[in-house]
């Protein structure tokens, strides 16, 4: 295992010096605060885009899920743009549409592409299908509802970090098997897809990080509704039987993070299903260095390699 960039050591012993709560000793409303308060030194400054639209959408059995969606800088008003539709992370429990505001312009602007990001009921108030279900309809209503959103139907792609990594595999195995929309990509940034935790790199890099194995147990007890769901492969996608034909994929990881070995075993199983699978460990890096770019550079780059595969998935030179 390489040692940690200096720009990550620096994130990391700051972190350390705000002598956080671990979470499970809080209620969770205060544990989203902490996470918030944080994680806001280290997030990237918003870019301008084109327009940024709120909304609602309909969602399962009667509820509504609030969106968020981005145009990119010099888009046309008229003009209907390929999307992405955007799962944010925060292990089920934190985050929403302001904790990934900037990733999600910047990723706008650089794949000139919408993006729609979707506010999806976390945990434990709600608790597992739940933010599956709101993943797969989320899907849904934006092919459908295409036209007032000013994109194209026939051109989308979804995408998450972390646990939102997690319901972008999980809701293209669904659309898969339900009949669509067909995505033309998934692009997956250091996702979880084994709550059995029983990857090697779970004792390599437990502690000491800004993801550790008793935080993933924390966002498992939250999240899972007891231990008959670790195994169910829509919580844990590396146990789908079958994983052909699904989108092409892009798979980011971050060497110093717990999930390393599960996000490469899943990129792994993808290419043997014949997945078209673009694979990129970023070394010196740790979980959650994607949303964090305001600190660390490389964040920036792999929000660039995902512009990227956006653009050549949806044709845009």
């Amino acid at each position: 295992m390489s040692t940690l960039h200096p720009q990550t050591q620096a994130l990391v012993d700051a972190m350390a010096d705000m002598n956080l709560v671990p979470p499970d000793a809080l209620d969770v409303g205060q544990a989203r605060e902490q996470f918030k308060r944080s994680r806001t030194p280290f997030i990237a400054a918003s870019q301008a885009v084109g327009a940024v639209i709120d909304a609602t959408i309909p969602g399962p059995a009667g509820t509504l899920l609030r969106i968020r969606a981005y145009r990119p800088l010099d888009s046309g008003r008229d003009e209907l743009l390929p999307a992405m539709v955007y799962f944010h992370g925060g292990g089920w429990v934190f985050g929403d549409l302001d904790s990934h505001d900037p990733l999600c312009r910047e990723l706008c602007n650089a794949a000139r592409c919408a993006v729609v990001a979707v506010d999806y009921r976390l945990a434990p108030e709600h608790r597992f299908p739940a933010a599956v279900e709101d993943a797969v309809c989320a899907v849904r209503q934006v092919a459908q509802r295409a036209p007032d959103l000013g994109v194209d139907a026939d051109r989308l792609a979804a995408g998450g970090d972390s646990a939102g990594a997690n319901l972008t595999t999980v809701a293209a195995l669904i659309l898969r098997e339900e009949g669509g929309p067909q995505l033309k990509l998934q692009v997956l940034i250091y996702p979880v897809t084994d709550f059995s935790m029983q990857a090697p790199s779970y004792a390599r890099i437990a502690n000491g990080y800004t993801l550790s194995k008793e935080r993933m147990h924390y966002f498992r007890n939250c999240y899972l509704r007891g231990p008959q769901d670790i195994s169910d492969w829509r919580a844990s996608p590396l146990n789908a039987e079958d994983l052909s034909r699904l989108p092409p994929a892009l798979l980011i990881a971050a060497g110093h993070d717990p999930l390393v070995d599960e996000g490469k075993a899943y990129a792994d199983r993808l290419s043997s299903a014949g997945v078209a699978v673009s694979y990129t460990c970023y070394e010196g890096m740790v979980h959650g260095f994607v949303s964090m770019a305001g600190a660390i550079d490389a964040g920036h780059a792999a929000i660039a390699e995902a512009a990227a595969a956006l653009r050549q998935a949806f044709f845009i030179a």
